[in-house]
Formats: C-alpha cells, sequence, structure tokens
C-alpha cells in the first residue's frame, strides 16, 4: 500500500517575523514558553518585549553585582543574572540580577515569591519602565527588594527601595559612592570603581568598522 502525503514535507515554514509578535497583547507565559528559547524577551503586561544584546559595561556592572550579593548571601538563597521572573500570567520580566530561595530555584520563570531582590541596569531604551512600570510590577509581585544601577548617569548610581506594609516600594537611598547596604543583607558596591571603568572604556573606544 502506497502512502500519500498532502503539501511538500521539506517546505520549510514561513519564519514568524517580529512585528506581528510585537503588535498583539495577548501574550501569556503558557504561550511565551513556546517561543524559541534563544529569543530574549520580556513579558510585560500581555506584550512581548524583544532585548537587544546589553552593552559591556552593562554586563560587567551586573556580574560585580552577582559576585558581591553573594559574598554573604544566607546559606538558603542563590544569586543568578538574567532571570525570568513569572509575576501573574501576563508579566514575566527579566532583572539583570536576582537572589532567589533555593526551594524556588528549580524552574524557569521562578515566581516572583521566591525572589528576594530584584535588580534592574538601566539602559538607553529602559530608562523609563525600569524607573516606573517594573517598578510598580515588582511591587505587585512582592518582592521586598528592588534596587535600579543608572550606568546612564554622570556617575554611576545605585537607588534602594523596599517593599512596605501597604504592598507599594518606599525610597530607601540613592549613592554613587562605596558604600555597603544593610538590606537584604550586607552587601558592598563600589560604584566610582563603575564610573571609572566605564570612563576609561569611553575614552579607549574607537570608530566602528566600516
Amino acid at each position: 500500500m502506497t502512502g500519500t502525503v498532502n503539501g511538500d514535507p521539506f517546505k520549510e515554514e514561513e519564519p514568524m517575523t517580529a512585528a506581528p509578535m510585537l503588535d498583539r497583547t495577548d501574550w501569556t507565559v503558557d504561550k511565551v514558553s513556546k517561543l524559541p528559547e534563544d529569543l530574549h524577551y520580556e513579558l510585560i503586561d500581555g506584550r512581548l518585549v524583544l532585548t537587544p544584546a546589553a552593552m559591556p559595561i552593562h554586563q560587567s556592572i551586573g556580574i560585580d553585582i552577582a559576585l558581591a550579593l553573594r559574598a554573604n548571601r544566607p546559606d538558603d538563597v542563590i544569586v543568578t543574572t538574567d532571570q525570568s521572573v513569572q509575576i501573574d500570567f501576563r508579566n514575566e520580566p527579566r532583572p539583570d540580577v536576582v537572589a532567589i530561595r533555593k526551594e524556588g530555584a528549580s524552574r524557569t520563570p521562578v515566581y516572583s515569591a521566591d525572589v528576594r531582590l530584584a535588580v534592574e541596569i538601566i539602559s538607553p531604551s529602559s530608562k523609563s519602565s525600569d524607573r516606573k512600570d517594573k517598578l510598580k510590577l515588582y511591587a505587585y509581585g512582592g518582592i521586598p527588594h528592588y534596587w535600579i544601577i543608572d550606568p546612564l548617569a554622570e556617575r554611576i548610581s545605585v537607588t534602594q527601595y523596599v517593599l512596605g506594609l501597604g504592598g507599594s516600594y518606599h525610597y530607601e537611598l540613592q549613592v554613587d559612592k562605596l558604600w555597603t547596604m544593610d538590606q537584604p543583607w550586607e552587601t558592598t558596591l563600589d560604584l566610582p570603581a563603575w564610573t571609572r571603568e566605564r570612563d576609561e572604556l569611553r575614552e579607549l573606544a574607537r570608530p566602528d568598522f566600516e
């Protein structure tokens, strides 16, 4: 018996282009889990947000923060970078640095209830989102601590927020010097060193190749 095949089995499917993906507002955590694994995205209010590759100074600061947090972290916490966090079924942001309870760290995205600290490092495309949208989103997700690092300022700074009893973040401090945080645990950040490194990279930068 000879079988039949409907259509061309070797015909490649048309790739999904970015435009219709980004225009949709009905994305959910379940739906985005079926997207290609190498697609770097965040899910904000049902909208898929594709995030560009970060600058080296951005990545360098993220590594330094993760190492600083690991120095004195509690035994029940793991610190990682670029980790998706599920707030609800329509929101899955991806903070630059995350401190997670180990009991909830065997999945991705991790649940916001297991996140003790979220850190966002501002980029030109995320200035408004990190300071406004994600401030509300992480508070809604019940994340106790939120730090915003600003490498675009004249001197790189960190702004610290702590979740209050009413479910909103309370502004704690903003510093641009060598500083030891006492929340969520003792952590020393060398902000002047980051500023020097950023300025050095700018001075050494050569023109782009043609």
